[in-house]
């Protein structure tokens, strides 16, 4: 190659090409990592050099080729391309790899508009000097590949139109850890921001993207969850479409209790006109949702509810079917269909259920909620009465309609009322629970908006987190870990901004967290436990006990120092009530683990010093921020030992966690034989959890007679599901096999944990 060539910096100047730079730098990206090969990386480059070529394009083709090399037999091709990342993304932030001294950095950013202004009025710079010396950026080193991009493509301050950086991960971490504890007392907020500081940076706490995106930035609304209440009529379904633009717009995930809107043909004005019913509505809905793409970060999306009983249910199961035209399909969202007891037990007996417009039902759709043995006594005599407007169904026949549509859609969800009611931390008698959220893990109390200024109206808040099970070396961390956790998060709800008062009320006066865990999967692996056999019950009931108890008494410690919600008296808690208390008694025939931690003592001090938090656990999808942390998803086995996301960047390859130690430990989802053993551990989780769990169903065509899943097979898991007292169901999954052609694909490459090297160079 002709040494007289130059290339073009990224400043613009140009000097000739220096091959030993490019070695150097995949030399240190390399050091300390099994089986990568520097020269491997070179040959596969295939860089084509000609004059003035830019370092930027040069750096980019290497990293790509680098990626390119990840494997199942070689993953630590993902800490080798994710170093080089990091090289790239500091060289485009700062013009070098250094980072800046932190005061100098937020100066600047505040300066730009990109940070928060209060940020250099609630630290002095003596402050800002002690959090630099808490920041580690050698712990940039330990992202994997598709850790890296998400942080780029999603949570790194950045300009979206042109590309340009101005950040990386070690001060994203510290200033979310300083913008939340800037109204502790000045002699112990260091001591929280260095510890939430530790815990984040290292991947023990999980934050979701409203919080990772938006904590430091003049944008502050972090809550993951909004759930909003339509009533029927007109000012409230505007004023429904409103609250949804505004925080779709702002990185929310959105509920939609839509239930109450009344069925097509429904009488207006005394019959002056007839009503269309509630495919219109959603359409506009739908509409609201896909308003915004929250400037790349998150699209908008929303999940929506309604009764099994609702007069214009079968209508309503098909809106996302493929068949049919666009003025009968509402296909941009997901839904989800509210059951109890009395339909199962309809559906099980093989007799009718009968579908009711909730206008001609006064009362009825309340006590859905509310009181179980209400609904059914009111649901019995609207059934007798002949006036009222009725169809009736065969209950198997609409159970089985919902299976299909569940199967071809993966997408219909599911959401038991009656156990979402019974087995809560709030007292259904004053705050029934009528919907979940987006993804059915948030289960919060909400009432319609009359208007978009309506006060007395409640929008459902949910702030959300996870513990990182991986990395937890005995039960007993989780207490420091809890602690910081429950901190980190209440403070989030007196930071952050409400763009609707009826939000704002019911959030700082129930102050909900839903904080969960990510990756399960190998939590079970290390442990040398599995989904299907029953061998993991009895550490899923220490760990989840161990997980609400230790929530719970950091709530309550720091009800303790600052007061109690406000709403708390709406609680079970306040009766002395807890999850332990009012869990599906099942779960003791199939876990015989007893509780290992002292709940009466427990008991008596939430009485006394009551709860900061309504409720305090959740276990969310966690897809995202599960890849940041290089764990599994949330509570699911892994589809593969390594998962293939897609990005703008391309395909993202992420081998699981100590896979040349645990490959043989992991349990893989297609290998699991059927939903048994994950849905009794999800129930065992239940038993403690206050609010819901994002629980899937998974089927492989393969298993079963001419490759068709039974539609009776369906039915039965949905009645397992119900009786281990699940108050949610998520995706249902079916094994289409194109994850096993990309596996395939990987496995013909060739080329595995890692220790990351020192990040000097």
């Amino acid at each position: 190659m002709n040494d007289s060539l130059l290339v073009t910096k990224r400043n613009g100047r140009k000097e000739k090409i220096n091959l030993d730079k490019i070695h150097k730098v995949l030399n240190w990206a390399a050091k300390g990592l099994k089986n990568v090969s520097v020269s491997q990386v070179e040959l596969r480059s295939h860089i084509q050099f000609y004059n003035g070529i830019k370092t930027i394009h040069i750096h980019e083709t290497i990293i790509k080729s680098t990626a390119d090399l990840i494997s199942q037999s070689q993953p630590d091709y993902q800490y080798m391309a994710a170093r080089l990342t990091v090289f790239h993304l500091r060289k485009k932030a700062y013009g070098k790899f250094e980072p800046p001294e932190l005061y100098n950095h937020v100066k600047y950013m505040v300066k730009i508009g990109k940070y928060d202004k209060n940020l250099l009025k609630k630290y002095s710079i003596e402050e800002y000097k002690t959090m630099n010396s808490f920041i580690d950026h050698c712990r940039d080193m330990n992202f994997s590949y598709a850790a890296i991009k998400q942080l780029e493509g999603k949570y790194l301050i950045q300009n979206r139109i042109n590309g340009k950086i101005y950040e990386s991960a070690q001060f994203l971490y510290i200033l979310i850890s300083a913008c939340l504890f800037a109204k502790y007392p000045a002699k112990i907020r260091m001591k929280y921001i260095q510890k939430f500081y530790n815990a984040i940076s290292t991947f023990k706490i999980s934050l979701p993207t409203p919080i990772m995106s938006g904590v430091r930035t003049p944008t502050r609304q972090f809550s993951s969850c909004v759930l909003i209440e339509c009533d029927d009529t007109l000012d409230s379904i505007n004023a429904t479409a409103s609250s949804i633009v505004k925080y779709i717009s702002q990185r929310a995930g959105i509920g939609i209790n839509a239930g109450r809107i009344r069925a097509l043909g429904s009488s207006i004005r005394n019959g002056e006109a007839f009503h269309t019913g509630c495919i219109p509505f959603y359409k506009h809905f739908q509409t609201a949702v896909k308003s915004c793409s929250q400037g790349g970060v998150r699209g908008g999306a929303a999940t929506l509810f309604f009764p099994i009983w609702h007069l214009e249910v079968k209508n309503l199961l098909v809106l996302k079917n493929n068949r049919g035209i666009e003025e009968n399909r509402v296909r941009h969202m997901d839904y989800a269909l509210q059951i109890n007891k009395l339909m199962y037990k309809r559906m099980i007996k093989d007799e009718l259920i009968t579908l009711f417009s909730p206008s001609d039902v006064p009362n009825l759709y309340e006590y859905f909620f509310s009181d179980q043995k209400k609904f059914k006594k009111l649901y019995e005599k609207y059934e007798k009465d002949k006036k009222i407007r009725k169809k009736q169904v065969k209950a198997i026949d609409l159970f089985a309609l919902l299976m299909k549509e569940r199967s071809s859609t993966g997408r219909i969800y599911i959401h038991n009322v009656d156990h979402s009611n019974t087995h809560s931390p709030f007292d259904p008698s004053i705050a029934p629970l009528k919907q979940s959220n987006l993804c059915l893990e948030v289960i919060l109390p909400t009432k319609p908006l009359k208007n978009i200024n309506d006060k007395n109206g409640e929008i459902a808040l949910c702030t959300l987190s996870a513990i990182n099970l991986g990395v937890i070396k005995n039960l007993k961390e989780l207490e420091e870990i809890s602690n910081l956790i429950v901190r980190g998060l209440d403070e989030v709800l007196d930071y952050q901004e409400y763009p609707i008062i009826s939000a704002k009320i019911g959030a700082l006066r129930r102050r909900s967290l839903g904080i969960g865990v990510i990756n399960f999967a190998y939590y079970l692996a290390k442990n040398g436990v599995k989904y299907s056999d029953g061998s993991a019950k009895n550490l899923t009931h220490k760990t989840f006990e161990s997980i609400q108890y230790y929530l719970l008494k950091a709530s309550c410690l720091l009800a303790k120092e600052k007061g109690k919600c406000s709403w708390f008296n709406e609680t079970n808690y306040s009766k002395g009530i807890l999850p332990i208390d009012n869990y599906k008694k099942y779960i003791d025939k199939i876990c015989l683990e007893p509780l290992h931690l002292n709940w009466e003592k427990l008991r008596k001090k939430i009485k006394k010093y009551g709860l900061r938090n309504s409720t305090l656990s959740a276990i969310m999808p966690s897809e995202t921020s599960s890849q940041i942390s290089n764990a599994t998803n949330g509570i699911e086995p892994p589809r593969g030992y390594i998962s293939i996301k897609s990005s703008k960047d391309g395909i993202l390859r992420q081998v699981v966690p100590e896979y040349e130690k645990l490959k043989n430990k992991y349990e893989l989802l297609w290998d699991i034989p059927n939903n048994n053993g994950y849905l009794q551990l999800v129930g065992i989780m239940q038993k403690f959890i206050d609010q819901s769990i994002s629980a899937n169903t998974n089927y492989d065509p393969n298993k079963f007679v001419n490759k068709k899943i039974p539609i009776k097979q369906l039915i039965k898991d949905l009645l397992i599901a119900y009786k281990l007292g699940l108050k949610t169901l998520y995706y249902q999954n079916t094994r289409d096999g194109a994850e096993d052609k990309q596996n395939d694909i990987l496995d013909k490459l060739s080329y595995d944990n890692c220790e990351s090297g020192s990040c000097k160079i």
